[in-house]
């Protein structure tokens, strides 16, 4: 049986996820975001209950309809892309969304901008957004190289649309964290 599942975004999710699914007596085959397989062909109304309510406080909420699990795909592998490949995103993300859900892309943004209320485009920016933060705290890369591996065609491009996302430049952002952060002495 496959069981569709709202806001899983990272492996910690899927983690929380696998735990509430044991605790309410389901076997797991295999787990990805937004989608689990259950060894049970059915499960019972009452597991399902219980697993909707674990889920429900843990912040997640499972779905049956197409439109909501095509919605949650696109999610999905936009995430996977963005937040879990180290490769350089060079990607036409109209083809590849059409492609991989076999449906004419305007179909899946005009659902998509329908249910979340914004384009795939401001969500795939958003994920980018987040992801430049999350690289700018490590310090682990320059903008450069986090412009080439987000798939920006310039540094300058990145910082654009980061000042206009964010309200500040990367390197503002970057001697934020900085300042804010405590030695290890003072923990």
């Amino acid at each position: 049986m496959r069981i569709f599942i709202k806001n899983m975004v990272c492996p910690r999710c899927i983690q929380a996820v696998q735990q509430a699914a044991e605790f309410c007596g389901i076997e797991i085959c295999k787990i990805d975001l937004g989608e689990v397989e259950t060894k049970e062909k059915d499960i019972n109304t009452e597991q399902l209950e219980k697993f909707d309510n674990v889920l429900t406080n843990l912040g997640f909420e499972r779905y049956d309809d197409n439109k909501t699990r095509l919605v949650e795909g696109v999610k999905a592998q936009i995430i996977k892309n963005i937040h879990h490949s180290d490769k350089a995103l060079k990607i036409n993300w109209s083809t590849m969304i059409a492609d991989t859900f076999n449906y004419e892309y305007n179909y899946i943004s005009n659902l998509f901008s329908t249910f979340e209320g914004m384009t795939i485009e401001q969500y795939i920016i958003q994920q980018k957004i987040e992801k430049i933060k999350e690289l700018l705290l490590y310090q682990e890369l320059s903008i450069s190289e986090i412009a080439f591996r987000l798939g920006y065609s310039s540094p300058s491009y990145l910082s654009n649309q980061f000042k206009k996302y964010t309200g500040m430049t990367p390197g503002q952002f970057s001697k934020l964290l900085r300042n804010n952060r405590n030695p290890i002495d003072n923990l």
